[in-house]
């Protein structure tokens, strides 16, 4: 991915243990303390958001359906995340019988309805990086710009599979390979993120990612929701300087492109060679509709310090379908020893 802050400036170890990697999940609902779901609060050590979903269930003794949880976590990590269990008879098993040394339950309430994907305001983080080797000075200001303008709002390497082979995956499938239901979406998710991550990297260059070009189309922030093409005026240069808005990028699907002029041509372009073309239709025969995603991502609540001459605590938050690894990528290399 191209930097937008201008080239690496350290590098270091990253998950050198779970507790290095704290992630919170910002809650987007209060319970409502009645009805049939068991909505439970989870601290969990180096154990992803599916195993524990299974744990779950086998504890209840219900499908693995009838657990539900509102984003996936990593597994090299330390993470809190809330998980509902339908219960229609609204008895539950004891809940000490789920605490282990990877996994305790902070909270339990009930609730009415579901706990849906996308269900939360965002992510909190609290990152340590070891062994960093760069000038500290250097380090502190990049992070200054960091949390000031924000960073280029790409599609993490999660999305891409391990050794990052999803969208030579998601090609095959479109060429024929038959595949199960569920790798399918996570295909599909691969080859989506990877023509979005291309126009904005195109951008990155060009140094537009996070001004306007003619022809844009506006993400709303801390929404889905997009507006535009329309004329570039005082008012939406104050939006866009105070980070309401954001220039925005393809998600692909079926339908007519939303931009146009500049922005139009720089997305076409970029979408234009044998591969992008391969990955835009087989988007469009699977029924996707195209949708836009925000181009910038600036980090809320951003702070840092060092814990020693070679160790730097980062903590930021941020909203739903952001990954922290990009406003690493910002500073450096990082050399994760546990894995993605």
């Amino acid at each position: 991915m191209s930097r937008a802050h201008g080239d690496a400036l350290l590098s270091a170890r990253i998950r050198a243990t779970p507790e290095d990697f704290f992630v919170e999940e910002l809650s987007g609902f209060e319970p409502s303390g009645a009805g049939e779901h068991l909505l439970l609060t989870i601290e969990k050590r180096g154990m992803n958001t599916v195993f524990a979903a299974k744990r779950l269930a086998q504890w209840a003794r219900v499908p693995e359906m009838s657990v539900s949880y509102a984003g996936l976590k990593d597994r090299h990590a330390v993470t809190r995340q809330r998980f509902s269990v339908h219960l229609p008879k609204k008895v539950a098993p004891d809940i000490a019988l789920l605490d282990s040394d990877e996994l305790r339950v902070l909270e339990h309430t009930w609730h009415s309805r579901k706990l849906p994907r996308g269900a939360l305001a965002g992510n909190r983080f609290v990152l340590v990086l070891r062994d960093v080797q760069g000038d500290r000075e250097a380090i502190g200001q990049r992070l200054q710009a960091i949390a000031q303008r924000g960073v280029p709002n790409y599609f993490g390497e999660q999305r891409f599979g391990r050794g990052g082979d999803n969208v030579a995956q998601a090609l095959a499938m479109f060429g024929g390979r038959r595949v199960r239901r569920e790798e399918r979406t996570l295909l599909l998710s691969a080859a989506r993120s990877e023509l979005f991550n291309r126009v904005l990297a195109a951008r990155v260059r060009a140094g537009n990612w996070d001004s306007a070009l003619e022809g844009e189309v506006w993400s709303l922030a801390g929404s889905r929701s997009v507006f535009g093409p329309e004329p570039f005026t005082d008012e939406l240069a104050r939006r866009l300087a105070g980070f309401d808005i954001h220039p925005s990028g393809p998600l692909w699907g079926r339908g007519e492109l939303r931009s146009r002029s500049a922005a139009a041509e720089v997305e076409m372009q970029v979408l234009a060679d044998e591969d992008a073309l391969a990955l835009r239709a087989g988007l469009e025969s699977a029924g996707l509709e195209q949708e836009r995603r925000a181009l910038r991502l600036r980090p809320a609540d951003m702070g840092w310090q060092w814990q020693d001459d070679t160790a730097l605590q980062l903590s930021f938050s941020l909203p739903p379908g952001a990954y922290a690894t990009v406003v690493l990528a910002e500073l450096g290399d990082m050399n994760t020893l546990m894995g993605a």
